[in-house]
């Protein structure tokens, strides 16, 4: 990411425009990520500050962020020192990725002093330190001990890192940097450039390279770097007019910087932004969807996985007993020819040969026997044996019927986990698997209740519409909500929500069941398949069997329709 040094100073300018307001509200969304509001007249913003790896940033935001139900103690603190606080200034250090920020707040005594947020934004480094009016530390998201290079600890003396020995590209001359990128004669051009001019991401030294149209080979096979010249300057006007500028490659956020990249050509598409709090968020957001769902439904995804893995194998070793079953006929054959042969047989004889009159060509049978057993005994043998396997194979009809619906309820759990956006969002998928006996109840409190909420639209025709997230909301909006004479719509044989126009009995318009369908098709597992067919019927025609899985419902009546459902 380019979240360098002078991208951090353009986002350092944009933030200004939050001084003289208050901090309104600070909550803490993780163990890596601090969130503040800041208000004054005609003024609100949130802004976040997050030192998670690979999603360093600060900037300002319109993403919901959660707050958690307990605060952490670090955000307690923070709210202690700083809640109500006056922003006075935002600065940056050089051209570091550090930005600070100064607050005027009261201390314990009633006086007014000046604290501040110093935040680093340096790779495994990041960190958000708040220091006192003596510039000490009152806490850190990360702390350090006396081993380290610097000591982060509550009451240390705090110091800035140690500055990068590179060149200010804001005030350098132009002909004083090519000198000290012509000396790296064994470094590639780009990691010459990165090496010596300060405030830039590997980013920005390839644009620079490639916009000269020279090669990024060692400096010392470019006879000229001459063109760097050109670029140089480019850069320079780029740090007093910056554009946030952000890089699409296979319809996900790529890359960004402060000015127009070109080195992608046409495998990367381009987009401008108004802000850079805009860009970031636009960036970050998806990102964060995909991490966040892969953070807190990795453990239920695998405990999903391992049991319909289970189920899978347990319903394949029935069918293998099943079709031993199915082979009883064999069994009963055998007892009927030992009791039309019984004349033939002799006592403590171990098999017997004779005419199968069951075959249509007759022929011969050897049938074992067990020599202890007089021949009325062996014939009954084989009929209990028949009779065994006729119970035995309803038995397993209807455990393979059972493991088909499991394995079916259980895929619709892990379709409903792909689709999971907040930690409220898992916590009502394990609860429902608590529910369904797949997740134990540990200790004797009773579980709370998951407070997800719905998806909801509007249609067309401004008919409000509902779409559950998981099978416990799919459950309460289609038997609880919703009345019969709303309309419900869900994919035809695939994994998804079940969707729901609270249209009262109105007929819906076709522009409405075209919304609610692509709705359905675009919350289920053929999400991103074409010419998905979508069923729908009025909730009368919805029932939901005696016993069944959360989510399961049957339904009758209903019509088809074929859509491709719309990306975000």
């Amino acid at each position: 990411m380019a979240f360098d040094g002078i991208f951090t100073g353009t986002v350092v300018a944009e933030l200004k425009s939050a001084v003289d307001s208050h901090i309104d509200k600070i909550y803490q969304p993780s163990s890596s990520e601090i969130c503040l509001s800041f208000r004054k007249k005609g003024f609100f913003k949130r802004l976040i500050i997050s030192v998670k790896s690979g999603f360093q940033r600060i900037h300002f935001t319109d993403m919901k962020l959660e707050n958690p139900e307990k605060p952490p103690m670090f955000c307690m603190l923070l709210r202690k020192h700083f809640s109500s606080a006056r922003l006075i200034d935002v600065s940056q250090k050089g051209f570091e990725r550090l930005i600070e920020f100064t607050f005027e707040s009261t201390n314990e005594m009633g006086d007014r002093v000046n604290r501040r947020i110093v935040c680093e934004l340096i790779g495994n480094m990041s960190n958000v330190i708040l220091l006192d009016e003596n510039g000490r530390i009152i806490d850190a998201l990360k702390r350090s001990d006396i081993s380290a290079e610097r000591i982060i600890l509550s009451g240390a003396k705090y110091e800035y890192p140690k500055p990068q020995d590179k060149l200010d590209p804001k005030i350098s001359d132009t002909e004083e940097i090519l000198g000290k990128i012509s000396e790296l004669k064994d470094l590639p051009l780009s990691k010459a450039i990165l090496d010596k001019v300060g405030g830039i991401s590997p980013l920005v030294a390839r644009e620079i390279v490639f916009a000269s149209g020279l090669d990024d080979k060692p400096v010392s096979e470019i006879q000229d770097i001459s063109p760097l010249k050109k670029q140089i300057e480019k850069l320079k006007t780029a740090f007093n007019n910056p554009t946030p500028f952000m890089l699409i490659k296979d319809g996900s956020p790529f890359d960004f910087s402060f000015f127009e990249i070109n080195q992608y050509g046409n495998l990367c598409s381009k987009k401008s932004f108004s802000s850079f709090g805009e860009l970031l968020d636009s960036f970050y957001m998806e990102r964060e969807k995909v991490s966040v769902r892969n953070r807190i439904t990795g453990e239920v995804s695998r405990l999903v996985e391992n049991l319909i893995s289970r189920a899978v194998k347990r319903m394949s070793a029935r069918e293998n007993e099943l079709v031993l079953c199915e082979k009883r006929d064999e069994l009963r054959i055998k007892g009927e020819l030992i009791k039309a042969n019984i004349g033939i047989i002799k006592p403590g004889q171990k098999s017997v040969c004779v005419q199968n009159f069951y075959d249509e060509n007759l022929g011969l049978i050897e049938i074992k026997l067990d020599p202890a057993l007089s021949p009325q005994n062996n014939a009954s043998k084989y009929f209990k044996e028949y009779k065994k396997k006729a119970v035995a194979a309803v038995t397993l009809n209807k455990f393979i019927e059972d493991d088909k619906r499991e394995i079916e309820y259980l895929s619709s759990v892990a379709e409903s986990l792909t689709r999971c956006e907040s930690v409220s969002d898992l916590n009502e998928i394990k609860n429902e698997l608590k529910l369904s006996g797949y997740i134990r109840s540990v200790g004797s409190k009773k579980q709370k209740s998951a407070s997800a909420s719905f998806k909801e639209y509007k249609s067309p025709e401004d008919y409000r519409i509902i779409v559950g997230k998981n099978n416990l909301q799919n459950d309460f909006i289609t038997t609880k909500m919703a009345s019969k004479n709303d309309m419900w719509f869900h994919t035809k044989n695939i994994h998804g929500s079940h969707v729901v126009v609270f249209s009262q009995g109105g007929n819906l318009s076709d522009e409405t069941i075209l919304f609610a369908a692509k709705l359905a098709a675009k919350n289920s597992k053929a999400s991103s398949s074409s010419n998905v067919p979508v069923d729908y019927t009025q909730i009368r025609y919805v029932k939901k069997p005696s016993g069944a899985k959360p989510g399961m419902v049957i339904y009758t009546n209903n019509n088809t329709i074929f859509v491709t459902p719309e990306s975000d």
